[in-house]
């Protein structure tokens, strides 16, 4: 019998593989040398994200059993494999099968680049 571990991303968060702190992102954005010097934004692609922001009004039933008494959620403008911009202060690091990634409150991403394949 194999186990294999998976990790859950609770809320409003996401989960990114930072960048190795270059001056030009993956994405072709440049950061200036202000923010560099100062730490205060990091970027990394998205890896995974949480189901969302939760609903309080959900629709409950009487019965707490039943599979119509989920939680609904308004799920984030964050997709896997988006490359985000997001404030390193309200990040909090974690290791993870032995890689580091951060996880991030969706509030605290600043701008999300996405890439989108075309036929032309």
């Amino acid at each position: 019998m194999r186990t294999k571990k998976e990790i859950i991303i609770v809320g409003p968060r996401v989960m990114i593989s930072p960048d190795s702190g270059e001056e030009k992102t993956s994405s072709g954005l440049y950061l200036p040398p202000t923010v560099k010097e100062k730490e205060e934004v990091g970027g990394g692609f998205i890896i995974k994200t949480g189901p969302g922001y939760p609903l309080a009004n959900s629709p409950q039933s009487e019965e707490p059993w039943a599979e119509e008494n989920k939680p609904v959620y308004i799920p984030l403008q964050a997709q896997e494999g988006d490359y985000a911009i997001f404030l390193k202060k309200d990040a909090v690091e974690i290791e993870f099968e032995e890689k580091k990634y951060l996880i991030v409150p969706h509030s605290s991403i600043l701008a999300l680049v996405r890439t989108v394949i075309t036929e032309e």
